[in-house]
């Protein structure tokens, strides 16, 4: 299901009972960040949250602010215009295990395999919603203008910036005496949490391109707020958008970089999503939407940006510029990232829907928004971890694990260190390379149910027998590492032992009720209610 714009999308959460209005004038500093992340450890994510009269520094932004909108499976289904996220995930396994047909039954099922794809391909359009107001930033600051500290961002611009507005329509920002509209530091973007360094553009969907094949990419890289127009980007090293970066750095070239906010929630999904390098998430996105994504030409650099996008953010990282302090940050690990040095963007134009809604998230101690947006990217590509590894029957990545933290992988296992050769696999597959303990457990066992996975952890193994130490990339958020990026991994293979590893006791068998005696059992428990009713 493709969704015409954000609003499209927050109507419908609306119409599913999702969605809760916030009417009252809420901060963008710190208050937002408790409202959500009060719902997104509720049970089961509690909702969406729309905030129609955000306030900066005290005054109303005109842009609404809207935050957990994909914070629980019911609304990851929904985005997905699906009944379930397993759904797509099954549907996305039989198109990978599709084969040349050998009858004309499976020709015309093929046929409508290929007729669903046509969709997959973006399509170029003159231009569209997104850039129904336009500001280009076509002088260069007025002096001291890029020096203000990082903690200061929110607060009022000096005077001397000179956007233009393209459209002859007035923008929905009301101007103030002395300041031009709009900029960075007019957005309602959100200064999460005490520590922080500021303020922190959270969705933010980076378009780069490979300037040696051209090939493009969407990633998600948090973006600080240093003033009217610049902003950190903090790509990291092992990251698509990084490689990129060095080539322009190498080249000596100014690198084009275009944001997006909004739009069809299934972009967010993309950009997050672990695609192999080179794959366009365009392409996952038009799949999933059922419909191609149009793309408009940026105005002030050669990169391209879906239509119907609420922001847009257009500029460049220059390769002779020193490195700034990012930092520091409320991050996924629930631990402030303390200060790194890192790229800095420039804004060159700022385009945005006449409508248009400011998408945010928050990040902290687990669980939030994040992890229903993780689990959906597990669940999804669970059909291509098993094209490489046909035993694995079911991976989870619990919320206490931030992601790759903690993996539970079960398997169906049929020779000895079996589970030893899913470790290393999985350790050498993209993102998967930063899990610090992965757990290996029978087939028979719900890695979705943490407990479950623990008693099979703590009953089946000797730690020193069962247990593996290696060394090699870490997460650069990881603050328990003794050296950034650079980490060690423990592996634990809680699976039943065979006499091929040197396990030659009788295992014993794990204590089951006898079905029938369940069954009969459970008729008398049933029965119980209506024979109290009748005493």
């Amino acid at each position: 299901m493709a969704f015409d714009s954000f609003r499209d999308w927050l109507d419908t959460l609306e119409k599913a009972g999702e969605l809760l209005r916030v009417r009252e004038p809420v901060a963008t500093e710190l208050e937002i960040t408790e409202f959500a992340d009060r719902h997104m450890k509720s049970p089961g994510g509690g909702r969406a949250l729309l905030f129609e009269h955000p306030t900066i520094n005290g005054q109303r932004s005109p842009f609404p602010v809207a935050i957990n909108t994909l914070g629980s499976w019911k609304r990851m289904a929904l985005s997905l215009g699906a009944a379930s996220v397993e759904d797509v995930a099954a549907e996305l396994g039989s198109l990978m295990k599709a084969k040349p047909p050998t009858s004309l039954r499976e020709a015309f099922k093929l046929l409508g395999t290929a007729l669903d794809l046509r969709h997959a391909k973006p399509k170029r359009v003159k231009t569209g919603p997104c850039q129904e107001v336009i500001h280009r930033f076509d002088t260069p600051p007025a002096p001291g203008l890029g020096t203000a500290p990082a903690s200061g961002a929110g607060s009022g611009a000096p005077a001397g910036t000179s956007p233009s507005s393209v459209l002859p329509s007035p923008s929905p920002l009301s101007p103030v005496p002395g300041r031009l509209f709009p900029t960075l530091r007019d957005l309602p973007i959100l200064h999460c949490w005490p520590l922080d360094g500021g303020r922190f553009v959270t969705l933010p969907c980076v378009v780069t391109r490979d300037p040696d094949t051209g090939e493009r990419n969407v990633g998600m890289y948090r973006m600080q707020v240093y003033d009217d127009r610049t902003t950190g980007m903090h790509w990291q090293l092992q990251k698509v958008a990084a490689r990129h970066g060095r080539r322009y750095y190498e080249k000596g070239e100014r690198m084009p970089v275009a944001v997006f906010l909004g739009g069809d929630p299934v972009f967010t999904f993309a950009a997050t999503a672990p695609l192999p390098d080179g794959l366009d998430e365009f392409l996952l996105a038009g799949y999933l939407r059922r419909q191609s994504v149009p793309l408009v030409r940026c105005l002030t650099c050669d990169l391209e940006v879906p239509a119907n996008a609420d922001f847009v953010l257009e500029g460049y990282v220059a390769p002779t510029e020193p490195l700034r302090d990012e930092g520091p940050f409320g991050d996924h690990t629930g631990y402030y990232t303390l200060p790194e040095p890192y790229p800095v963007f420039h804004l060159t134009a700022l385009t945005h829907r006449k409508d248009a809604v400011y998408p945010a998230t928050i990040v902290g101690i687990p669980p939030m928004e994040d992890f229903y947006i993780g689990g959906a990217s597990v669940k999804l590509f669970l059909p291509i971890f098993k094209m490489n590894f046909p035993e694995i029957v079911d991976i989870a990545l619990p919320a206490e694990g931030v992601f790759h933290n903690l993996v539970f992988v079960s398997i169906k296992k049929t020779y000895p260190m079996q589970a030893y050769k899913i470790m290393h696999g999985l350790w050498g597959m993209g993102q998967m390379m930063f899990t610090k303990y992965l757990v290996v457990v029978d087939d028979d066992v719900d890695v979705h149910n943490t407990s479950e996975v623990l008693f099979r952890l703590c009953a089946n193994t000797d730690p020193q027998r069962d247990s593996i130490f290696t060394q090699g990339p870490a997460d650069v958020l990881d603050h328990a590492t003794s050296v950034i990026a650079r980490g060690s991994k423990l592996g634990l293979d809680a699976t039943r032992k065979l006499p091929g590893e040197g396990f030659h006791r009788p295992w014993p068998p794990l204590i089951r009720m006898d079905e029938a005696v369940k069954a009969k059992v459970a008729g008398l428990l049933a029965a119980q209610p209506a024979r109290r009713a009748e005493s």
